[in-house]
């Protein structure tokens, strides 16, 4: 299949002098004599694209970080700004465990990190103060002091099930809509709704926290509430909310964004029927919370490592099934679709790109290759957005212009 880009102009031009050629040596180790020519970059130079896109990811940005701040201030009055400070600081044991399994996660093709730090402030910002507000006004619409629950558990396994899956799944939502070019399939709604979980649990385990240190009922508690919620159970959050971000995912990898109202329902109902099993396991299903632990949750958490495993897998496929359209018009090589495509390829290049000093132009230039792997797929699936062709284009142009800083080529 031939790559175009905006028709008609969209011919490649012919291959000029080779870059790789004049650098005098081989691009990668072991891969002697590539990559070879590739056409001349045609169109405009990437100019200031995405405008509209960046300042909204701005204003959000600000928007949840005023919100942050208003819900720090409220913890701080509630519980005293020391214990909130050093109970913030061992709240952060469990959300470094959960950004470090969301990096390996991201770790192919990684989200700008406006948009990530936009996820992990909303969740401990904006959709805490949602469930706070809110989850008051849903207890009293709908608890029925004379049905069959009491109060505690009518909010732990119907009230925070329901309401802050919601006010979570919000700040997916939002993310999907503010910047379509970086949420186009699975593994990128896994990662937004990841790190939207994990901020949440990060205010939330501060909450928690709080409550069983300043108990004089309870002592000893906090370390109780530290060990099961930071060390055996960090990825709670980030599991329930992944679902709603991973069928977003899907509906605009399907080219389905019109009807993500059905998408974004198909993914709230397993992320609060999930988060009902966690809160309501103990005492429901379960007599005592290792058995519940071990029977439930850790086949579960497997299950859903098993699942990203093979996403990934099934995504590295499609780069290179993309990246190898570009391969035959000669925009890439067969060595350079290996490099970006493969998990050798480039460990190879990132050691390589690392010995003559250029780890970051190899990086940039990866990149790259990846944003054109999204762009073409969805541009052969049918479904481009409004600017993926010019988009396209700019990203052709761009690749041509770092493979030449790359090796120092003017």
């Amino acid at each position: 299949m031939r790559v175009t880009s905006h028709p008609p102009q969209s011919s490649p031009h012919s291959a000029p002098q080779d870059p790789w050629a004049s650098a005098g040596s081989p691009a990668f180790p072991g891969v002697p004599g590539v990559p070879g020519s590739a056409p001349a970059p045609f169109g405009s130079p990437p100019g200031r694209r995405h405008r509209s896109g960046s300042t909204a990811v701005t204003l959000a940005l600000l928007a949840c970080t005023v919100v942050l701040l208003g819900v720090g201030f409220f913890l701080a009055g509630v519980f005293g700004s020391g214990t909130v400070l050093w109970l913030g600081a061992l709240a952060m044991v469990p959300l470094a465990l959960c950004l470090l399994g969301l990096r390996w996660v991201d770790r192919w093709d990684p989200e700008p990190r406006a948009l990530l730090a936009l996820g992990l402030f909303w969740g401990a910002g904006a959709s805490v103060a949602g469930s706070l507000l809110v989850g008051d006004v849903f207890m009293e619409l709908f608890f029925d002091p004379a049905g069959r629950l009491d109060l505690d558990l009518f909010g732990a396994v119907v009230q925070a099930p329901i309401v802050e899956e919601l006010a979570k799944g919000a700040g997916v939502l939002l993310i999907f809509w503010i910047n379509r070019s970086h949420f186009d399939g699975p593994i990128d709604g896994i990662v937004y709704g990841g790190i939207v979980g994990a901020g949440f649990a990060f205010t939330e385990n501060i909450l928690y926290f709080a409550s069983s240190y300043v108990d004089p009922a309870a002592p000893g508690e906090l370390v109780s509430v530290f060990v099961l919620r930071g060390l055996f159970s960090p990825f709670a959050h980030v599991m329930f909310t992944a679902w709603t971000g991973f069928a977003l995912g899907l509906c605009a990898a399907r080219g389905k964004r019109g009807r993500w109202p059905l998408y974004l329902v198909l993914g709230l109902l397993p992320a609060m029927v999930g988060h009902f099993l966690w809160n309501g396991g103990v005492g429901i299903f379960f007599d005592n919370f290792l058995s519940f632990y071990f029977v439930l949750q850790v086949p579960l958490f497997v299950a859903s490592i098993v699942a990203v495993v093979l996403l990934q897998r099934g995504e590295r496929k499609l780069t290179e099934q993309r990246l190898d359209e570009y391969r035959a018009s000669g925009w890439f090589t067969a060595a350079e679709v290996a490099m970006f495509a493969t998990r050798a390829g480039r460990r190879d290049a990132r050691r390589w790109a690392a010995g003559i000093g250029r780890r970051r132009q190899m990086k940039e230039f990866t990149a790259t290759a990846m944003n054109l792997a999204a762009v073409r797929q969805r541009i052969a699936a049918g479904h481009p957005t409004g600017t993926d062709f010019a988009r396209e284009l700019a990203l052709l142009h761009k690749s041509h212009l770092q493979r030449a800083q790359l090796l120092n080529v003017a």
